[in-house]
């Protein structure tokens, strides 16, 4: 039964952070309101915490309930798979600290998004498409010797 409840939390988790990049991916443009700053402010958290369910819910399937860590460890399609995340949360980084930062003053209608972030989030998008394509291969037992 704990098998089925992590990896539906992994599901679960999966579908929110996408979810959450897909409309961050939606509502970031170059000039964004100071209501949609907020909601991106938002959707960046929940980004974030669905990040670190399907990072928990991951590693409890590798370590404890999933299948044995050697099916994980000697498959170069999981450490592909794995690497995609990485890149993923560390270019997360420079959106989450934009919003962090950014100090809403009252007198501004409109915030300038730099370009670069968009960039970031839609190179995000294009390696979270990435991600279920080796998962597949994964689970169809490439990699494996």
């Amino acid at each position: 039964m704990l098998d089925i409840l992590v990896r539906y939390a992994h599901f679960i988790g999966i579908i929110v952070f996408s979810s959450a990049l897909v409309a961050q991916h939606v509502l970031l443009k170059p000039e964004i309101s100071v209501a949609q700053f907020k909601q991106l402010k938002i959707i960046d958290r929940v980004y974030g915490i669905s990040a670190l369910v399907v990072l928990i819910a991951g590693l409890a399937l590798l370590l404890w309930v999933g299948k044995p860590a050697e099916f994980y460890s000697k498959n170069p399609v999981f450490h592909i798979k794995m690497t995609l995340f990485v890149i993923m949360a560390v270019l997360s980084i420079a959106p989450t600290i934009f919003f962090i930062k950014h100090k809403i003053t009252g007198q501004e209608s409109v915030i300038k998004v730099p370009k670069y972030l968009i960039h970031i989030v839609r190179f995000e998008s294009l390696l979270l498409i990435l991600i279920p394509l080796a998962a597949v291969f994964m689970a169809a037992g490439y990699g494996l010797a």
